[in-house]
C-alpha cells in the first residue's frame, strides 16, 4: 500500500525537482550578465589525482567498478522493495529512497571524474560546477534528514510497537520522505544562488575532484562572510540536528532493547535495526571527517582519499550493508535474481 500509492507521488516530485533543476541551469546562465561580468572564471581545473598521472587509467577501472556496483547494488534495492510485498513497509520504503539517493548522489560526481581521467587537463564550466553543488548539497543533504527519519521508524517500532501502524501511517510517511528533499533543496538552492553571486577572480583551480561550497569559497575575491553564516547555519540545522536527534533516537532504542528479559528478543530486536545504524555510523562518520577536520596540514592525497570514503564509497556500502544483515532484503534479492536467471534461460532455450 505503501509503495502503490506513494509511486504517483514520486513522479510528481521528480517532476517538481526536474523544473526546479530547469530554473537553476537558467539562473545560473544569467547571473555573470546580470553581475555585470564580475566573474572572470568560466571554468575550473580540478588538481584532484593530479600527483600521480602515470595511474590515471588504473583510477578509471577502480571507480568504474565501484560506479557500477553502486548502481547495480541500489538499483536491486529499489526494484526488490518494490515487487516484493513483505517489503512493503515503511523500513523499506525509507531504503528505497535512500538508494535513490544514493544514485543521484554518485552520479553528480563520478561521471565527470571518470571523464577527466582521460583528459590531461581536468576541466569543468562554470555553470556545470554549479549544477554539481547543487545535485551534491541537494542528495547530501536529504540523506542527513532522511537517515533521522529512518532513526524515528525504527524507535517506534522497537519502542511502540503498539502504536506502530498508526504513529507510522502512509500519510506519515510520505510526509517524512517529502521533508527530507524539501529541506535538502532549500538548503540548496540558497547554497548555490549565495554561491553564484560570488566573485571569482581566479586562481581557477580546486584541489580536488568535485566542486563544493567550501571550495568555491577559497576562490573568491569578494566577501564571503553571508556565504559562511549561512554555512554554519546549514550545518547545524541540516547536519547536526539529525545527527543529534538520531543519537537520541538510538539511545532510547538500546535501553528500550536491554530491558528485554530474554536474549532471543534482545537479539531479534536489535537485528532489526543494526543495519540501519551501521549504515548511520558510516556516513556521519565519514561526513565529519570530511568536513569537520582541520584543513591545515594534510596533503592533497589524503584530502581526496576521505572525500573518496564520503562519497564515492558510502553510497556503494549501503546497500551491501542492507544486504548482509537483513534476511528480508537478501531474501528477495534471490528471489529478484532468480527469476531473472530463470527469465534468461527460458528466453535461451
Amino acid at each position: 500500500m505503501v509503495s502503490l500509492k506513494t509511486c504517483q507521488f514520486g513522479v510528481l516530485f521528480v517532476c517538481f525537482s526536474l523544473r526546479l533543476s530547469f530554473f537553476f541551469h537558467y539562473f545560473v546562465a544569467v547571473t555573470p550578465l546580470v553581475m555585470n561580468n564580475q566573474t572572470d572564471v568560466t571554468e575550473f581545473i580540478f588538481l584532484g589525482f593530479s600527483n600521480h598521472p602515470n595511474l590515471q587509467g588504473l583510477f578509471f577501472l577502480i571507480f568504474l567498478v565501484i560506479y557500477l556496483t553502486t548502481l547495480l547494488g541500489n538499483t536491486l534495492i529499489i526494484i526488490s522493495t518494490g515487487i516484493s510485498s513483505a517489503l512493503h513497509t515503511p523500513m523499506y520504503y525509507f531504503l528505497s529512497n535512500l538508494s535513490f539517493l544514493d544514485i543521484c548522489y554518485t552520479s553528480t560526481t563520478i561521471p565527470v571524474m571518470l571523464m577527466n581521467f582521460f583528459r590531461e587537463k581536468k576541466t569543468i564550466s562554470y555553470d556545470s560546477c554549479l549544477s554539481q553543488v547543487f545535485f551534491l548539497v541537494t542528495c547530501a543533504g536529504a540523506e542527513c534528514v532522511l537517515l533521522a527519519a529512518m532513526a524515528y521508524d525504527r524507535y517506534v517500532a522497537i519502542c511502540h510497537p503498539l502504536q506502530y501502524p498508526v504513529l507510522m501511517s502512509v500519510k506519515v510517511c510520505v510526509f517524512l520522505v517529502t521533508g527530507s528533499w524539501l529541506c535538502g533543496l532549500v538548503n540548496s538552492m540558497t547554497h548555490t544562488v549565495l554561491a553564484a553571486t560570488l566573485t571569482l577572480c581566479g586562481p581557477n583551480q580546486i584541489s580536488h575532484f568535485l566542486c563544493d561550497i567550501p571550495f568555491l569559497l577559497k576562490l573568491s575575491c569578494s566577501d564571503t562572510s553571508l556565504n559562511e553564516f549561512v554555512l554554519h547555519v546549514a550545518s547545524a540545522t541540516i547536519g547536526l540536528s539529525p545527527s543529534l536527534f538520531t543519537a537520541v533516537s538510538y539511545i532510547l532504542i538500546i535501553s528500550a532493547i536491554l530491558r528485554i528479559p530474554s536474549a532471543q528478543g534482545r537479539s531479534k530486536a536489535f537485528s532489526t535495526c543494526a543495519s540501519h545504524l551501521t549504515v548511520v555510523v558510516v556516513f556521519y562518520g565519514t561526513a565529519n571527517f570530511n568536513y569537520d577536520r582541520p584543513r591545515e596540514g594534510y596533503s592533497l592525497d589524503m584530502d581526496i582519499l576521505v572525500s573518496v570514503l564520503f562519497c564515492v564509497m558510502t553510497p556503494m556500502l549501503n546497500p551491501i550493508i542492507y544486504s548482509l544483515r537483513n534476511k528480508e532484503v537478501k531474501c528477495a534479492l534471490r528471489k529478484l535474481v532468480g527469476g531473472y536467471v530463470f527469465l534468461v534461460l527460458t528466453v535461451a532455450s
